[in-house]
């Protein structure tokens, strides 16, 4: 039962990730927006002539505040839509559109019910017997202030509805009915009952939502630090989105009166301060539930960080030294602390613990000392600097943050190098010395090179390693870990997992995590392309023993691992420049995962017009989705990666226009692609192109990288 609720959870909290991703640009355009145009602020610095109210940038910028109070107002039916896509196994755009309906139908009846019983006037006022807060606007309806939880009901209970009917047959009179159109119909027939029902039981929810939100309020800062170590403990398990949200977007988190309008849930209400320039200081007790991330983010595990550094053998410290900088920036910058995490939750899962309680501690701290600064995803240095620096200490106290965050860094990095040093923990650049030095955050990209298998092999190995197709059940993923249900957890072999890349398994019942890194998602679609095959039908595990190193000849083992390398040989190659511009050396390409070598050497290029040409002679390997970056393998058996633009990958394909497939033969200056640099330069990406060896290990020797001006006929390096 207990595996069997994980399992249900862990879905559950999968699908909220689509919802609580709009949240950070709604959270930029709100706070740069309100920043910007508040007053205050304007009159301390005197921007008048520029940011002045008539002026064409308040303008502008009242429209970000406004667009930004949009997404935050109509957060209800965006869970409804991003839970039913979550949850729904097949057809998915079927069930967003049935949340829709559904929502709109169940608010609906919600609405008459409440005018039959007097509580909404004639004309749409509130009855003065009404308590205050209880009757809310929702898309133009008046209904119960259900916030997020009713988005929540309508996208969970749509998603059941379309997982349980989108292939029903009805009978040949109504057979046009059937399948997938079946599902919006049943949904608006299920919420009218379920709105009717609401009118009477979600009163009783709400006293219930208000006595557990009181019950973590009432106990003041103790409440806090338990919130703040559960919140931190649920992190491996992928549940933590189920047990923070309430309190972010519901009563659970509390509730206050803003600008005459009673706001609840911690985010909520100070999205609405933000809003309201009225706010002297934002409330610490709504703030509660994430100031405290400020302080372990941006200096606590850096601290650990270096501690691991200055721990890791002398053999093993550039590269351990080169992955953990870069875990420990992103942690810093954009506060995803699952590099970091992930790095010594598997092989020190007493540092892990340690994590958990300073952790929650710092939620605690920050509190008692009324630092409320809020923040859209995660506590790193970007939302510091807008809903902290911004504001202004007097609203937020930020300035607080500073010195504890200092005492966090040497409490983080002293704990850590003695427990390390203490208990010979294999955090990274420890390992053993037949254990290669990793952090799970390279992209699967790399991940399936170091594995020795590419394209659907990888597929295959992953497949065998849940125990074959028959066993999954269904595939989805998050951020950084392919999320699975499976039919019988005895199957799964998780050395088959780690072969193909992966840097550790959480496996609970029929729900299995596994951690690839921050570009799961291509690994996702490949794998789901692959199990639709015939070939995913073939796949046994004990076909793959030998891949996993399993295997009771040795003899033969050897034998292939000889044959690997000799296959792996490289000759002499020289490699142009993909493009006419500025050759730049790799470690000036504004990207830590390229500049660090992560994946490999290389060079970076500064584009003088918006075409890549094939830098050497080979075979055209990989096309990403998004078309901002190819795979190459030339004849002399060099893997290049050809990355067009920093993070253009966001750009979901828009100015890119590929002229090559994968499997097409190329000669050095080929056209592969043409790119729009103007519309990526407006969006505000660099141009700068990576070019990356990805097998660097198996080349002899690489030359020197010429800089400078080039054209694509230009020699920039060679490869031995």
């Amino acid at each position: 039962m207990k595996d069997q609720i994980f399992g249900v959870l862990q879905r559950v909290g999968r699908s909220f990730m689509l919802p609580i991703a709009v949240l950070p640009v709604a959270g930029l355009l709100l706070g740069i927006g309100s920043s910007f145009t508040n007053a205050t602020m304007i009159d301390t610095y005197g921007l008048q002539a520029i940011l002045g109210e008539g002026t064409i940038l308040n303008m502008f910028l009242t429209v970000l505040s406004k667009a930004g109070s949009a997404l935050f107002d109509n957060l209800p039916i965006i869970f409804a839509v991003g839970c039913a896509i979550g949850m729904a196994k097949k057809e998915k755009e079927v069930a967003a559109l049935s949340a829709v309906i559904a929502y709109f139908t169940m608010n609906a009846a919600v609405n008459a019910m409440l005018v039959n019983s007097g509580q909404i006037l004639d004309d749409g006022s509130i009855a003065d017997f009404v308590i205050q807060g209880t009757i809310t606007s929702s898309v133009g309806i008046q209904t119960l202030q259900m916030g997020v939880f009713g988005g929540i009901i309508v996208g969970l209970g749509v998603a059941a509805l379309h997982n349980r009917f989108y292939t029903i047959e009805l009978p040949s009179a109504l057979a046009f009915f059937s399948g997938s159109r079946f599902v919006p119909i049943i949904s608006t027939v299920v919420y009218v009952l379920v709105g009717i029902g609401m009118f009477f039981v979600w009163p009783v929810v709400q006293n219930g939502i208000y006595a557990l939100g009181g019950l973590v309020t009432g106990t003041g800062y103790l409440g806090t630090l338990i919130f703040g170590i559960i919140k931190r403990a649920l992190i491996p398990f992928g549940l933590h989105h189920v047990f923070y949200l309430p309190f972010w977007q519901t009563g659970v988190g509390g509730s206050m009166e803003v600008a005459g309008k009673m706001i609840e849930g911690g985010q909520n209400i100070f999205f609405a301060q933000l809003a309201d320039p009225s706010t002297v200081h934002f409330s610490a007790d709504a703030c509660r539930y994430f100031s405290g991330e400020f302080i372990f983010m941006i200096f606590g595990l850096p601290g650990a960080a270096l501690a691991m550094y200055q721990t890791a053998k002398p053999e093993k410290k550039k590269q351990a030294g080169g992955l953990l900088l870069s875990a420990a920036l992103a942690c810093m910058a954009t506060g995803i602390t699952e590099p970091l995490e992930f790095s010594f939750l598997f092989v020190a899962p007493m540092l892990f613990a340690v994590q958990v309680l300073l952790a929650g501690a710092a939620y605690m701290i920050a509190h008692i000392l009324n630092i409320a600064v809020g923040l859209t995803f995660s506590g790193g240095l970007l939302d510091l600097f807008l809903f902290g620096i911004l504001q202004g200490n007097a609203k937020t106290s930020w300035l607080r943050i500073i010195p504890v965050g200092i005492i966090y860094f040497l409490l983080y990095y002293g704990i850590f190098k003695f427990l390390i040093l203490k208990f010979d923990l294999k955090t990274p650049g420890r390992e053993d010395e037949d254990v290669e030095t990793k952090l799970y955050t390279k992209a699967d990209y790399n991940a399936a090179k170091e594995s020795g298998v590419k394209g659907a092999e990888v597929s295959a190995l992953i497949t065998a390693g849940l125990g074959g197709k028959a066993n999954i059940e269904d595939v989805d993923c998050c951020a950084t870990r392919l999320r699975c249900t499976i039919k019988d957890p005895a199957k799964v072999q998780e050395a088959l997992l780690k072969q193909s890349g992966s840097r550790g398994v959480i496996l609970k019942g029929k729900g299995i995590q596994v951690i690839y890194g921050p570009q799961v998602a291509v690994l996702k679609t490949n794998l789901e392309a692959f199990l639709q095959t015939a070939a995913a039908d073939q796949v046994k595990p004990e076909d793959f023993t030998g891949i996993s190193g399993k295997t009771n000849d040795e003899n033969t083992n050897t034998e292939a691992t000889v044959e690997k390398k000799e296959e792996k040989q490289i000759s002499e190659k020289v490699i142009k420049s993909p493009m006419n511009g500025t050759v730049i050396p790799l470690s000036e390409v504004p990207d830590a995962v390229f500049s660090s070598e992560m994946l490999g050497k290389g060079f970076g290029v500064e584009p003088s017009e918006g075409k890549a040409y094939a830098p050497v002679d080979g075979e055209v390997t990989t096309v990403f989705d998004t078309k901002h970056a190819l795979g190459l393998m030339s004849k002399n058996g060099v893997e290049l990666l050809i990355h067009i633009g920093m993070d253009t990958v966001k750009l979901n394909g828009r100015g890119f226009d590929v002229k090559v497939k994968a499997g097409d033969q190329v000669k050095a200056g080929d056209l592969l692609a043409e790119f729009d640099m103007d519309l990526i330069k407006s969006e505000g990406y660099p141009v700068t192109t990576a070019v990356v060896i990805t097998n660097t290990d198996d080349c002899e020797a690489i030359g020197e990288v010429k800089t400078g001006a080039v054209t694509k006929d230009t020699d920039v390096l060679t490869v031995l």
